[in-house]
């Protein structure tokens, strides 16, 4: 049973209804996101949450993300096209296991539930759970493999989007698969069964959904809320001024392969006449023998962020408004079409960090009041996935870590965010709890804090990111790293200035410390420790024009220091912070400014 949607006739539509169907749609998918949530069995499903949840039309538009993290969520139609195009034989109880990144998926460690909505035989909807995997059956003990040379080496095991699930009852030879070659198959098989739930739930609420309203206007609704989307955007982008950008960022060295880094190059065209913005990621690299390569998936996603979080929040994110943002991409490019079987092991993060960064950066040539700075990137020991055994359960553990901070950049009128995570996840990735890592995980934080003066200076700050320190309770454990952004930080925008690089460092049992590379894997005995520095976020605008009484109340807060208050943002201040006495000196500041700035 497989019968395709007929979009009925474009007729008017009663606004007040189409308000209360799309609430009701993103509240679906809120629905969903708390049964992922709440069900999870992994930390980095339960307490992290780097899963999303979508909704996509059975002629494959995205209609409804949700709050999806914006490297999961743009590429949803794309699996769901594979599914179609794979299996003419859908049918009401299906699901769909897919995460091959040549088919449409982000990367390995992405496991995407997709299950066909049918009513009255119609396959209006697929519903979309999107989770990253604690562990995927990579020949290293973690979802992430920098120098994998291909995807065989890599050995994450690939669904190039196959049936698990056939009249709502588990295919058990994929079951068995996955298992066999997962280090934790309970632990994956609790976060497959939160898939299914979320899934299934969504499968639910829009058959009644449809029921109430009737086929003929949730079909009707689909189009006029598209068609919305789409001109809320055209509006958008006719209020910006017309022109071609370019920008070039520098991913960090990765010896041996890249000695000298690697630079990501975008060129944008904005024809606000036309309504269009044409993203081109052509001008870059060939894939490389490394896990660093995109996949359409992310290369498509991470350059629409960069330019989405450059416009009006309120235009929905959806198939109607993306139609109007081309983004242009090569085959057999770094950033584009990978040739297989080039790993894309890292497409989410890393370099996708980049692609996100360096598009939302251009826009600020527009001028005073357009783009962003560059957010901070690097998933540095707050991210790494540790591994090992847990002498508490007599078995083994694997978990990614994410009790990273990565300051957010300054925006136009706002310094960055606390929490920022990293550029592809837009902040709406949880913090984990410290507490909660150490219940499940034989770890012991040391310490946990904010680094004052951490964020990029200007007259917007950027965010500043945090301190981590950690290591095994017990026996040897494994940490896995792959932090970008120590050699080259990221960048401020309009005189703002860069954010402080990351780092890593093993604390050894003598006191000793040893700087890390970007990428390594690193063994930590009992009495050992991982330290790892966020990046801060670039700041937008010259320091000097930033108001002193901020400047002030920054360094009260502990975002600032003494030191880069007079000596960056000019600011001379009396008093001590010890006892809220504080006090910026007017006119003391006023001269140390003028010296700055000549």
């Amino acid at each position: 049973m497989n019968v395709k949607q007929t979009p009925p006739p474009t007729r008017e539509f009663d606004p007040i209804l189409m308000a209360v169907l799309a609430n009701r749609l993103n509240a679906i998918v809120r629905e969903m996101a708390n049964t992922l949530l709440k069900t999870a069995r992994s930390a980095v499903l339960a307490v992290v949450r780097d899963f999303s949840c979508s909704i996509v039309t059975g002629d494959n538009r995205l209609l409804c993300p949700g709050e999806g993290l914006p490297v999961h969520i743009f590429g949803s139609s794309l699996q769901s096209q594979s599914m179609c195009d794979l299996h003419d034989d859908l049918a009401p109880g299906d699901a769909f296991l897919h995460n091959d990144p040549y088919l449409g998926n982000t990367h390995p460690a992405d496991h995407m539930i997709m299950v066909p909505v049918f009513i009255d035989g119609v396959h209006l909807f697929t519903t979309c759970a999107k989770a990253h995997q604690a562990d995927c059956g990579n020949s290293i003990p973690s979802t992430y493999h920098a120098y994998a040379k291909d995807i065989y080496e890599e050995g994450a095991l690939i669904f190039p989007c196959v049936r698990v699930q056939k009249n709502f009852q588990d295919v058990n030879d994929i079951i068995r698969m996955c298992k066999r070659r997962i280090r934790v198959p309970e632990q994956w098989y609790g976060d497959y069964l939160a898939e299914i739930g979320s899934a299934r739930i969504g499968e639910r609420r829009l058959i009644e959904l449809t029921k109430r309203y009737g086929i003929e206007t949730i079909q009707a609704f689909t189009e006029q809320w598209l068609s919305y989307s789409e001109r809320r955007m055209v509006d958008a982008i006719k209020k910006m001024a017309p022109g071609k950008l370019s920008n070039t960022t520098v991913y960090d060295p990765l010896p041996p392969i890249l000695p000298d880094g690697l630079p990501i190059r975008v060129d944008i065209a904005v024809d606000p006449t036309a309504g269009y913005i044409d993203v081109d990621l052509t001008h870059n690299a060939d894939n490389m023998a490394f896990g660093l390569n995109e996949s359409v998936a992310c290369a498509t996603s991470n350059a629409m962020c960069g330019v989405f979080n450059c416009m009006d929040p309120d235009v929905p994110h959806n198939a109607g408004s993306f139609a109007r943002v081309r983004v242009h991409l090569r085959d057999g490019c770094i950033t584009g079409v990978p040739k297989f079987p080039h790993s894309v092991s890292m497409a989410t993060t890393n370099i996708g960090d980049r692609i996100v960064n360096v598009t939302q950066a251009a826009f600020a040539a527009i001028g005073d009041g357009h783009g962003l700075a560059e957010g901070a990137i690097g998933m540095g020991a707050g991210a790494g996935v540790i591994s090992g055994l847990d002498w508490r359960r007599d078995g083994p553990f694997i978990n990614q870590e994410w009790l990273i901070t990565n300051g957010g950049p300054a925006t136009p009128t706002t310094d960055g965010w606390l929490n920022y995570g990293l550029p592809v996840a837009a902040g709406l990735m949880y913090r984990g709890s410290v507490e909660v890592d150490e219940s499940k995980y034989p770890i012991l934080v040391k310490h946990l804090r904010v680094i004052a003066g951490g964020g990029g200076a200007g007259r917007f700050r950027g965010a500043p990111g945090s301190e981590l320190v950690y290591g095994p309770r017990h026996d040897p454990m494994t940490v896995v790293i792959s932090c970008d952004g120590q050699v080259n930080p990221p960048q401020g925008v309009r005189g703002g200035h860069a954010g402080p690089p990351a780092a890593t460092y093993k604390l050894k049992r003598d006191g000793s410390a040893e700087k890390l590379p970007g990428v390594v894997e690193c063994r930590l005995e009992p009495g050992e420790w991982v330290q790892g520095f966020d990046a801060g976020g670039g700041g937008y605008g010259s320091p000097l024009e930033r108001d002193p009484a901020r400047v002030c109340r920054d360094v009260l807060e502990r975002w600032e220091t003494v030191p880069r208050a007079h000596d960056i943002y000019g600011v001379v201040l009396t008093g001590s912070a010890d006892d809220d006495s504080l006090a910026v000196d007017v006119n003391a500041t006023a001269a140390r400014r003028e010296v700055l700035a000549r």
